[in-house]
């Protein structure tokens, strides 16, 4: 699994709580909201991101 890059971001108060009120509407991070944001807008100006792969879950196999 690929790392996610850190990246400080500094937002109006405003925006912040609208994109916070946003997220807990659609059970998700703020962050992973943000993301998801950024993904829409990318595709909407024809920009294909590709999608990360999801997490694992689960018991790890054994080993043996």
């Amino acid at each position: 699994m690929a790392q996610k890059k850190a990246y400080p971001l500094r937002l109006d108060p405003a925006l912040h709580d609208c994109v916070e009120r946003l997220a807990a509407s659609e059970l998700r991070s703020v962050n992973a909201q943000i993301e998801m944001l950024l993904r829409e807008a990318l595709e909407r100006r024809g920009i294909k991101v590709a999608r990360p792969e999801p997490p694992r879950r689960g018991r790890p196999p054994k080993e043996g």
